[in-house]
C-alpha cells in the first residue's frame, strides 16, 4: 500500500485564505477529497467547521470547485445555477442573477457552456460554488491554465470572498499566485507537510546567487561575508549569500 499523504496536520483559521502549495502529484487534491469526504482516510481524524468528517449538515455549508470541472455543455450559465441550486432546494432566480453579475457573466446569459472560454468556465464554477452561500470554499487549482487577465479576474473574486467573511482553501502549484492572495500556506511534497505558516515568515532566510564574469573569486572571498559561498563557473564566478546580506554593497 502506498501512502499518498502521511501524518498530515493542518489548521485553517476562520475567514482566511489558506494556500495549499505543492508540485503536481504532491497530495493536494487527495487531501481536499478527504476533507470533503469524497474519499476516506485510512487513519487519523479531521474536522471541518468544527464537525467530524462526513457530517451531513456541514456539507450544506461548504462548496468545492475541482481543478477540471465538468458541466453539461448544452446548458447556459443560468441553467447551470438552477441545476446546482435544485440540489440545495434553492429556486431564488434573483440570487442566481446576482451571482452571474458577481462573476461578470450576466451579459452572456444566452451562451452555452460549450461557447465559454476557460476563464468563463472557471467563473461559472465559482458562481455555482456560491449558490448555497457557503462558509468554506475548496478551490483546486482555480487559476490553472488561465491567461493573465483571467488570472486577475479569478484572483479578485477570491479576495472578495474573504471580504465577505468566507474561508477559502486553495490548492496550487504556483507560488507567485499564492503569494498574492493567501494569508497563510502549507507546503506539501510527496504527501508530507514540509512547512506551514505565514508566507512572510516562510520566505525569510532565503539565499541570493550572483553570477559574475571578469572578476577573480578572491575578490568575493576577501569580503568575508558570513555564510557565503564562492563557486567557479564557466567564464566567471557564482557568489551565493544569505538573503539578508548587503547585496547592493556587494554589487558596488
Amino acid at each position: 500500500m502506498v501512502d499518498v499523504v502521511s501524518q498530515l496536520d493542518l489548521h485553517v483559521e476562520e475567514g482566511e485564505i489558506f494556500g495549499f502549495l505543492g508540485p503536481n502529484g504532491a497530495g493536494k487534491t487527495t487531501t481536499i477529497k478527504m476533507l470533503l469526504s469524497i474519499i476516506e482516510p485510512t487513519e487519523g481524524e479531521a474536522y471541518v467547521l468544527g464537525k467530524e468528517l462526513g457530517d451531513f449538515d456541514v456539507h450544506k455549508l461548504i462548496s468545492y470547485v475541482p481543478e477540471r470541472p465538468y458541466y453539461y455543455e448544452y446548458m447556459t450559465g443560468m441553467e447551470i445555477l438552477k441545476f446546482y441550486g435544485s440540489l440545495f432546494g434553492i429556486t431564488d432566480t434573483a440570487r442566481m442573477e446576482m451571482l452571474l453579475e458577481k462573476v461578470n457573466l450576466h451579459r452572456d446569459k444566452t451562451k452555452t457552456i460549450s461557447q465559454f472560454s476557460k476563464g468563463m468556465q472557471q467563473r461559472i464554477g465559482l458562481a455555482q460554488a456560491l449558490i448555497n452561500d457557503p462558509k468554506l470554499l475548496f478551490l483546486d487549482e482555480p487559476t490553472g491554465g488561465l491567461d493573465p487577465i483571467a488570472h486577475r479576474e479569478i484572483r479578485d473574486l477570491i479576495l472578495g470572498f474573504r471580504e465577505e467573511g468566507r474561508t477559502v482553501f486553495i490548492s496550487s502549484h504556483e507560488l507567485s499566485e499564492v503569494e498574492l492572495i493567501c494569508d497563510r500556506v502549507a507546503i506539501i511534497n510527496h504527501g508530507v507537510i514540509a512547512r506551514q505558516g505565514k508566507l512572510t515568515e516562510l520566505l525569510k532566510g532565503g539565499r541570493v546567487e550572483l553570477s559574475v564574469t571578469g572578476v577573480n573569486r578572491g575578490v568575493f572571498e576577501d569580503m568575508k561575508i558570513a555564510d557565503s559561498n564562492v563557486h567557479d563557473i564557466a567564464g566567471g564566478v557564482l557568489f551565493d549569500v544569505p538573503e539578508e546580506a548587503d547585496i547592493n554593497g556587494v554589487i558596488e
